[in-house]
């Protein structure tokens, strides 16, 4: 299962949700459910953006955690 850390991220360059949804040029209703990860899918250039914005690289806001991801899609 791949785990958006995005909210970790952010907390450590000290940006808010509103300025980095201004600077990635995405609403704020999308951006904090990748924040909350709540989404399955994230386009490359959305992953572009948020890397520019932020100053990091696309390891520092995604990362794998092991588990049966057909378990947890059940629940």
């Amino acid at each position: 299962m791949i785990v958006m850390r995005l909210d970790r991220v952010m907390a450590d360059r000290k940006i808010s949700l509103n300025e980095l949804s201004e600077k990635v040029g995405i609403t704020n209703v999308n951006l904090s459910k990748m924040k909350t990860g709540k989404i399955s899918a994230i386009r490359f250039s959305t992953l572009d953006a948020i890397c520019s914005a932020l100053n990091c690289q696309p390891g520092d806001i995604l990362e794998y955690a092991p588990g049966d991801q057909q378990e947890e899609t059940e629940s």
